[in-house]
């Protein structure tokens, strides 16, 4: 980047004539010489729903966040569309798991159920969004189907994930979140949307979800059974360039959207993937960013409020056209508060 020019010299004792400090004097010129915005159209709220339960259930490691029952969630969507929210995106929590999550299959399943009633709610007044992956319905945790050694194996992980699509796809959901991080997913699962004539269904493609730390209490929220690792299918946490391979990738395979997860620890992959997208690109502010900012303010050490709203436009900066954030319904509501 070519540096900017330096300001024109003057006498000494003289008072400088570039202020920048001019556009940051109130807040209705910071406002209008910001050069990144937020609005709640640009925000998506992950929501997790339990097959069985009667009532919210608080996720722990997530302060706020909650495993809803049917009714709960119906009820959290209506605000997220009366919130402008930009969409929800929906996680399963089965009671009962096997070795090739098929309960993700099934019309039946609490994933496909919770579909359906959340397009009954709110229609497409937000974009309902489903999360294609098996880790929650796996007994094993992993995000497809083992072979003989316990390794996952991809070709078959794909065979399962274009059943799943087609049962999302007709529970009703707008857009598909392919989040396994198999090879040809992308390509796997549009074939047989086309093929069912499920042509309008758009693909949000995880591609590049890097194997972090940072999930560790979504794996709470999710009850994950996982032993082991993902690091032979997520990206590894050293490599930044393979993140725009993925990303473009996938772009060729027909993805719609592509995503970068987690966000702020892969600030600049999310530039770079930005740079050299086609297609829209978002990021996931994934659960360990969320619980770590909730602590440090239950704790005092940090203003709460700021933290959030820095952290989302910070995402937002670096090239996110949308954010999936479980702040997303209160930020909509500080936005509101912010152009009265």
């Amino acid at each position: 980047m070519t540096p900017p020019p330096s300001p024109a010299p003057h006498s000494p004792g003289a008072f400088p004539r570039v202020r920048p400090r001019r556009l940051r004097s109130t807040p209705a010129m910071r406002r209008l010489a910001a050069q990144t915005t937020l609005a709640p159209a640009q925000l998506v709220l992950p929501l997790f729903v339990r097959e069985g339960a009667t009532e919210p259930l608080p996720i722990g490691s997530m302060p706020g966040q909650v495993q809803h029952s049917r009714d709960s969630l119906r009820a959290e969507v209506v605000r997220a569309a009366e919130a402008g929210l930009g969409g929800v995106m929906l996680f399963g929590v089965p009671v009962t798991r096997d070795a090739t999550g098929s309960a993700a299959c099934r019309a039946d399943g609490i994933l496909n159920q919770a579909l359906a009633d959340v397009v009954a709610e709110v229609g497409d007044a937000v974009v309902v969004q489903a999360d294609l992956c098996l880790d929650e319905f796996t007994d094993h945790g992993h995000c497809g189907v083992l072979d003989a050694h316990g390794r996952v194996d991809n070709d078959a992980t794909l065979e399962q994930y274009r059943a799943m699509a087609l049962a999302q796809a007709e529970a009703g959901a707008h857009l598909l979140g392919l989040s396994g991080m198999m090879d040809g997913q992308v390509a796997a699962v549009r074939d047989a949307l086309d093929g069912a004539g499920h042509h309008d269904v758009a693909l949000l493609a995880y591609a590049a979800k890097y194997a972090s730390a940072f999930y560790g209490p979504f794996r709470d929220a999710v009850e994950s059974t996982l032993v082991g690792d993902r690091r032979t299918y997520q990206l590894d946490p050293a490599n930044r360039r393979e993140g725009v391979r993925e990303a473009l990738l996938d772009v060729a395979e027909g993805a719609d959207v592509v995503m970068v997860k987690p966000a702020m620890s892969y600030l600049d992959v999310l530039a770079d993937v930005a740079a050299a997208s086609e297609v829209p690109v978002w990021a996931y502010q994934v659960s360990g960013e969320y619980a770590m900012v909730e602590a440090a303010a239950a704790h005092g050490w940090i203003d709460r409020r700021r933290a959030v709203e820095e952290s989302v436009l910070s995402i937002r900066r670096a090239g996110a056209d949308a954010v999936l954030t479980y702040w997303a319904l209160e930020l909509a509501g500080w936005l509101r508060e912010d152009v009265r």
